[in-house]
């Protein structure tokens, strides 16, 4: 039987929660390091390349085109007729206002010039289309 500070002989039925706080702890350290990967861009994206290519990552709102027409904006699916409407509130989380399109080489030009014609109606005041860096013919 447990130690009872009254002195009388009782049982002791206090539960111990140690070994229940040591699995919560390792359950939210795990939710926190899988989140972040879980936000980023579900499908991967085939850049085309540009020997101009400049690097603006990580500003803006990003706008990622798949080989198959599937968007993303800032990580969240959208889908083209609600393509406005998300945008609208990229546009309103957005200081800078700026609007990057990683289209897949293999996108129809139309869904990007509908992607850019709709940002700008979204209050867009830079566009940008995302390349890959290519070596010049000087550097070959």
């Amino acid at each position: 039987m447990g130690w009872n500070p009254k002195g009388d002989k009782g049982i002791m039925s206090e539960i111990n929660i140690t070994p229940l706080t040591d699995v919560m702890l390792v359950l939210l350290v795990i939710f926190m390091v899988t989140t972040p990967l879980m936000m980023a861009s579900s499908f991967k994206v085939k850049l085309p390349k540009a020997v101009t290519a400049d690097a603006e990552a990580g500003k803006g709102v990003i706008v990622s085109v798949s080989a198959t027409g599937q968007i993303n904006i800032d990580g969240r699916d959208t889908p083209l007729d609600g393509l406005y409407d998300g945008l609208k509130k990229a546009m309103e989380r957005s200081t800078d206002k700026i609007v990057i399109v990683k289209a897949d080489g293999a996108t129809r030009n139309w869904v990007v010039v509908k992607i850019l014609d709709t940002a700008k109606m979204a209050g867009a005041v830079r566009l940008s289309i995302a390349t890959e860096p290519e070596k010049s013919k000087k550097e070959r």
